[in-house]
């Protein structure tokens, strides 16, 4: 495993030893609900649904086009605002 892999599960994994993960995904839920992001997303769906048919949708299909977009419409400011917490909570935890 190289060096940044093995960091990332070593972060990840005080992140969830602390609950630190679980506060940070409600964060991120409504910060992305407060902006409208979950609406543009399922708006997304529903165009994506319309194009190809109900029929012929999967739900493997359906993730797969609507995912790019999700990230995509992510705001900037939702990134900076988690990725200062994260760094706040590694400060304040690092050994």
């Amino acid at each position: 495993m190289n060096k940044e892999l093995q960091m990332r599960a070593t972060i990840n994994q005080k992140l969830i030893e602390m609950g630190e993960r679980e506060r940070l995904k409600e964060l991120l839920r409504a910060k992305l609900i407060e902006c409208g992001w979950r609406d543009q997303l399922k708006a997304h769906c529903k165009e994506v649904i319309k194009e190809k048919g109900i029929e012929n949708v999967t739900v493997e299909d359906l993730v797969a086009g609507v995912t790019p977009k999700g990230r995509a419409l992510v705001p900037d400011s939702v990134k900076k605002e988690l990725l200062q917490r994260i760094r706040a909570f590694l400060a304040q935890h690092s050994t």
